[in-house]
């Protein structure tokens, strides 16, 4: 185990973090200040055998209301959403959907290989598929005797 400089103010910052995303999710943290009509879209990120896959929860964007963009080994995820105006009588008791622009950005391990990437969309999920550079594979060896 190493030793760590403790410092507070990493707390503070750590804190806030999660407050923003816990109870204020509509207000992404962006240089630790809220961005209005800016949202955070959640993101999954799983091996599976010799790809890696993003899943990104998009409901009701449109795919070509969709950018993925790889550069210098980031993967980032742009996107807009509008607003239904509705005249109605009264005002929202409860308003939970997102409206207005989003944007998330990842680094990618060098393990996989950018240029062969698939990108895919169903049911408000885009699904980014990166395969393994051949030479990053692990290759088992046989231990002899």
């Amino acid at each position: 185990m190493a030793l760590q400089r403790w410092d507070p103010f990493a707390e503070m910052r750590r804190f806030q973090d999660h407050f923003e995303r816990r109870l204020a999710p509509g207000f992404p943290v962006t240089g630790h200040r809220a961005v209005k009509n800016s949202w955070y879209i959640p993101l999954d990120a799983v091996e599976e055998g010799d790809d890696l896959l993003v899943r990104a929860s998009v409901p009701g964007v449109k795919p070509e209301d969709i950018e993925v963009t790889i550069e210098d080994g980031i993967l980032s995820i742009k996107g807009e959403t509008t607003e239904e105006h509705e005249v109605k009588e009264g005002e929202y008791l409860m308003r939970e959907r997102r409206s207005g622009s989003f944007h998330r950005s990842v680094r990618l391990p060098d393990t996989v290989d950018a240029d062969k990437a698939e990108t895919g969309y169903a049911n408000g999920v885009l699904t980014i598929k990166l395969p393994k550079v051949e030479a990053q594979k692990a290759k088992r060896l046989e231990v002899t005797v």
